[in-house]
């Protein structure tokens, strides 16, 4: 016979552990209350729970040193705080804290066991939730680091705030938060917030219907009900417009919705994870973000390091990237001239320009080995050295001295032949003669380096 699962219920309030102690004994769970912070504190010490409850106000100090002390000492112990109703500062403070969740007073019942239910839920996914974080390569100190955060947030029912530059894979890691929550059962709803026109934005997130407006000749659920009872991405959150804003932040506090043309608004079950490659905090001083929602999506900020502060990683995910394109068969292989021309390149374009490099150059190649020159990376010898964490700067031209000059008073035009002579002959050597690869090189069509090449008398 299996050990029933058990909770502590933290709370001065009679009428409130009564109720609490009924409702999740009805679950199935055995329940221990606490009238104070030395209760709980003496509680926790003697027994193992899987869940505690506990109420912002004590006699004897606050649910926020309880939630920082299961924390620090019973880190696998969800907790989640009772609070006022829109007392939306102490439940952001709990969450920043460690807590799983909050659930205000009067003590909504359905959302009450909802948040039991996916409490319960976390031990159990964690066992059977395999190694999901290897789809997240590398292992350099950042990498390790930002897969140890997404293990300890995804614990949390908390809105996550993914920050990072385009291509670095923040929707991967909103996908790592789902699969290792409680909430992986449920469906993954990713929203590019700037694909949706802006009057089509109301009833895309929230649904309406039939009849509200004109075309809509159906109900139709809105993204936030076909998330239920999982996770919401919104993609480049920095794209609503302010008005969405507003009725953003009222469906995050008060987790209803209310679908365009409906009497009454509905309750959601969602967790809300955004991301954006715009600098939030700069918006929010222009005017162009709310602050009230900013601070309300971003009660756990994670950032997504770009490729080029972790140039380590570069080989081993290269490597995953050759493998996929291959298919069944065999995969190229980078040369090592290949291999330091990545090292060597910032990434601008982080994972996703890898890619698409790696795309190219298998295409173009003409065997199973990737050289330098197949991948096509603009002026390279330019970018060695360049230090990791260094802003990127523009491509500079080389320096005079290393061009060709001709004699001393030559007429210009004489001279631009003989640098675009030199040019187009270092081009051709470096791609072994290949005039398709020279002159995409030279950023020519193929019947304009023909031309050249007769003008200027080159074999």
């Amino acid at each position: 016979m299996s050990t029933p699962r058990s909770a502590l219920i933290v709370d001065d309030e009679r009428d409130i552990r009564e109720l609490l102690v009924l409702t999740l004994g009805r679950m199935g769970l055995r329940v221990d209350t606490a009238a104070d912070l030395s209760s709980a504190k003496a509680q926790l010490a003697q027994d193992k729970y899987d869940l505690c409850l506990t109420d912002m106000r004590l006699p004897d100090g606050s649910g926020q040193e309880l939630i920082e002390l299961i924390a620090q000492r019973y880190p696998e112990l969800p907790v989640a705080m009772i609070t006022a109703y829109g007392n939306v500062e102490a439940a952001v403070n709990a969450l920043k804290a460690g807590a799983f969740d909050f659930v205000t007073k009067p003590v909504d019942l359905a959302v009450l066991r909802r948040l039991v239910q996916h409490a319960l839920e976390l031990n159990q996914q964690r066992r059977t939730a395999g190694p999901a974080s290897a789809k997240l390569l590398g292992d350099s100190p950042r990498m390790q680091q930002l897969r140890q955060t997404i293990g300890r947030v995804a614990r949390s029912q908390a809105p996550v705030y993914i920050s990072g530059e385009s291509g670095v894979g923040k929707e991967l890691v909103a996908r790592l938060i789902h699969e290792q929550g409680s909430r992986a059962g449920g469906p993954f709803v990713p929203v590019n917030c700037g694909a949706i026109p802006s009057e089509l934005m109301e009833s895309e997130l929230f649904g309406h219907r039939k009849g509200s407006f004109t075309g809509a000749h159906a109900d139709k659920d809105g993204l936030f009900q076909v998330a239920q009872g999982g996770t919401l991405f919104l993609d480049e959150v920095a794209e609503l417009p302010l008005h969405m804003q507003v009725k953003l932040l009222r469906v995050i506090q008060e987790k209803t919705v209310r679908p365009i043309g409906a009497p009454s608004e509905q309750p959601v079950d969602v967790r809300i994870l955004s991301a954006t490659h715009k600098n939030l905090a700069r918006l929010v001083e222009e005017g162009k973000f709310r602050q009230d929602l900013y601070y309300r999506i971003n009660v756990i900020e994670l950032a997504v390091p770009p490729l080029r502060q972790r140039r380590e990683d570069i080989p081993l995910i290269a490597q995953a990237i050759l493998k996929r394109l291959a298919g069944d068969g065999t995969p190229a292989q980078l040369s090592e001239e290949a291999e330091a021309a990545l090292l060597a390149y910032p990434f601008p374009g982080n994972v996703r320009e890898l890619e698409n490099i790696l795309e190219r150059a298998v295409a173009l190649c003409d065997n199973a080995t990737i050289e330098a020159v197949d991948l096509y990376l603009p002026q390279v010898d330019q970018l060695i050295g360049q230090e990791a964490d260094a802003p990127l700067r523009p491509l500079q031209p080389p320096p005079a001295a290393g061009l060709p000059t001709g004699p001393d008073g030559a007429p210009l035009p004489e001279v631009m032949e003989q640098m675009e002579r030199e040019t187009i002959q270092r081009a051709l050597e470096a791609n072994r003669y290949n005039k398709t690869k020279t002159a995409a090189q030279l950023g020519i069509t193929f019947r304009a380096l023909r031309y050249k090449l007769k003008k200027l008398g080159i074999e």
